[in-house]
């Protein structure tokens, strides 16, 4: 297979690569049908239990930059490679022990893992295919990634109830040797010769050469404003407040769910082509679905009693395009950095999200403990109300940011390279002088 840019040997490489990231969206979201079985086999409160996913996230988040810095370093095969094992070790701990200690160890190296595997993957996408390509490539994948979830659903509750705990966590962590050898085989950094690795002394004044590109905070804004909602009802708030909030019976909100996962994996691809085709006009489309989000939140907030079952529908899949958005955000970190200094951007704007995300849910919890101080069992309509409407100002902040940065990125190109502002108008997302 010939190393051109786009070519079957760039597709190889992907798809070595998006396989580790559909396992480490697997491994993320394992817990997530299992957190009953956890309870018993932990004897952990739910509180304890919360423990597990939050902490996981939290490792995730704060590896971001400094994973973005060493991507730049060593390179994705390094990383993806390192993740795995790191996210084997996590599972076959899991699998095994029985205390809340080692526990909270194990779903802490699935997080820090995890952390290695997107960026990395995303890496490859713009390193192994053209400007062209990218964005579709990028949003496939993310949107690809949702296999995992899907996996970590339905199959992996009847592996747990059919051959038990052990033996499917054994199994879960088993793949990643599996993938391991995958990538050893397949995957190269980058097509033709190795692209040159950042030397250590010059890590500091990479990463503030990144933070200063006006296009990197826009990438980040991008991401915070946009990922943060689908994040917080799919892993941890979207299932009680349809149940318990608006009355919808367990299988028709498990439902709703598998809904917001195929949505995703839908209208990725057709984002990507949009994003590709009108790249000037990337963060005014973020904008776009993150008013669409917040309108139809507030519809559904305000809504005298609980949301009528087709309303809920359009609050999944318009909640769901999020997703999709918040890809932008990489592609836009792509065209304001040079590739030595890609690893660091993607990790940077990478960082936005989860942020958002773990802050959105902390004070979702709060809202709900303050207004229903009797615990999961009794929480209301009303008591959802007040705890979801926390998300209005991160979208509010996040779409201020957006708007600001969009103009400072516009004004830096006009300044210091106006013929790649004049690229970027004609559709080229490879802006001469900035990214290569």
């Amino acid at each position: 297979m010939t190393n051109v840019l786009g070519g079957r040997r760039a597709y190889a490489v992907w798809l070595a690569a998006l396989s580790v990231y559909i396992l480490a969206v697997f491994h993320r979201t394992s817990l997530g049908v299992a957190g009953l079985l956890a309870a018993d086999r932990f004897h952990i409160s739910g509180t304890q239990l919360a423990t597990f996913t939050v902490l996981q996230l939290l490792v995730y988040a704060a590896l971001q930059v400094p994973v973005g810095v060493l991507l730049d370093r060593f390179g994705s095969k390094r990383l993806i490679l390192t993740g795995l094992a790191l996210m084997t070790g996590g599972q076959l701990l899991f699998a095994v022990v029985g205390t809340f200690e080692l526990g909270v160890l194990a779903r802490v190296l699935v997080g820090a893992g995890d952390a290695m595997i997107f960026v990395s993957v995303i890496r490859v996408v713009t390193l192994w295919f053209g400007v062209r390509q990218s964005p579709m490539i990028t949003q496939v994948t993310g949107q690809l990634g949702q296999v995992g979830a899907i996996a970590a659903s339905f199959p992996l509750a009847a592996a747990l109830h059919g051959v038990g705990w052990t033996p499917t966590f054994l199994a879960a962590a088993l793949m990643g040797v599996v993938l391991a050898v995958v990538v050893v085989v397949v995957m190269r950094d980058a097509p033709g010769e190795e692209h040159p690795q950042l030397r250590l002394r010059a890590v500091g004044r990479s990463l503030r050469s990144t933070w200063d590109a006006p296009g990197t905070r826009l990438g980040l804004w991008s991401h915070f404003t946009s990922q943060f909602g689908m994040t917080v009802f799919t892993l941890l708030w979207g299932f009680p407040f349809l149940v318990r909030g608006q009355g919808l019976s367990e299988a028709t909100a498990g439902g709703l769910l598998v809904l917001m996962t195929a949505t995703q994996i839908l209208f990725g691809p057709l984002l990507g082509g949009v994003v590709a085709r009108h790249p000037y006009q990337r963060s005014h489309l973020v904008l776009a679905v993150v008013g669409a989000i917040a309108t139809v939140w507030a519809v559904v907030l305000l809504w005298p009693g609980p949301a009528p079952l087709p309303l809920l529908v359009v609050l999944v899949v318009v909640t769901a395009l999020g997703g999709p958005a918040s890809m932008v955000g990489f592609d836009l970190a792509r065209s304001f950095n040079p590739r030595e200094r890609i690893g660091s951007a993607l990790g940077v704007v990478n960082v936005g999200g989860f942020v958002a995300s773990l802050s959105a849910m902390a004070l979702v919890g709060i809202v709900l403990d303050q207004v229903t101080p009797g615990g999961p069992t009794a929480y209301t309509l009303d008591g959802f109300r007040l705890a979801m409407a926390v998300q209005f100002p991160f979208w509010a902040l996040g779409a201020l940011q957006i708007w600001r940065y969009r103009r400072k990125a516009i004004g830096h190109l006009s300044e210091h390279h106006p013929e790649a502002l004049q690229a970027l108008r004609d559709g080229e997302s490879a802006l001469p002088g900035i990214s290569r």
